[in-house]
């Protein structure tokens, strides 16, 4: 685990940092002086103090002080996390669209900042693992889509072996990558390097215009992050929602 931790950072240094760890997916904590603003359902502001900040790869937002168990603002899982650095200060940014809100925090000073990635969710009983969907997968390739054939289990290329590794309706090669729990854009990255491998292994151009349809890419995972959801649009990637603990 890869933790990033800076102390009294300056504004843009934390910028750099927050951006960074919203593309990975991490959990993310800043400390220092701020001002606390909410526009939505109602309006508030806090004015300026000593606070932590919490952002979760989930997209939930939540500002604590020295008191209580609760935050004294937050926003839900599944708003946006932004960044930016104006008028001399760190601002960051959670919104959603539906309701229409936006929980900004301006921070004056920055004393701690913190970046980690956090596996394991609140599913302290889940029992299940990759090698459980790569199974179910080889036994009903429907799962993934009608007509997928898997062709080959942990096959080997140069960025490293890949779960499932098939063959769609129209013949058109398929690299699935598996994942037992929620994931951010790591996991993206991840199965565009295999992908990425196929196509050169193929003698296909992967950063032409036309590559994306000459090896297709499939993310297997419960859910995934909005960041996540973002990258496999961009990379034309597809997502198929499997539980390995779910019996279908």
């Amino acid at each position: 685990m890869t933790v990033i931790s800076l102390h009294d950072p300056s504004h843009r240094e934390a910028f750099w940092e927050l951006e960074a760890a919203f593309d990975r997916g991490d959990l993310v904590s800043v400390f220092g002086q701020c001002t606390v603003s909410y526009e939505g359902r109602a309006a508030s502001d806090l004015g300026s103090g000593d606070r932590l900040l919490l952002l979760k790869p989930d997209g939930a937002a939540l500002v604590h002080t020295d008191e209580g168990r609760t935050p004294v603002n937050w926003q839900p899982p599944g708003s946006t996390h932004h960044a930016a650095v104006r008028e001399g200060r760190l601002r960051v940014r959670s919104t959603r669209t539906s309701p229409d809100e936006r929980l900004t925090v301006r921070f004056s000073t920055v004393r701690q900042f913190s970046a980690m990635p956090v596996t394991g969710g609140r599913d302290l009983d889940v029992h299940g693992s990759e090698e459980d969907l790569r199974t179910r997968i080889v036994e009903r390739p429907a799962l993934i889509e009608p007509g997928f054939e898997p062709t080959a289990t942990e096959r080997p290329s140069s960025a490293g072996p890949m779960d499932v590794f098939g063959v769609d309706a129209d013949g058109t090669p398929v690299v699935v990558e598996l994942k037992r729990r929620r994931v951010g854009p790591d996991a993206v990255g991840q199965l565009a390097r295999y992908v990425r491998a196929v196509r050169e292994e193929r003698g296909v151009d992967p950063d032409a215009a036309d590559s994306d349809a000459a090896v297709r890419g499939v993310l297997v995972a419960p859910s995934v992050t909005d960041r996540a959801a973002e990258r496999l649009a961009d990379h034309g990637f597809d997502h198929v929602a499997l539980d390995p603990t779910a019996d279908d």
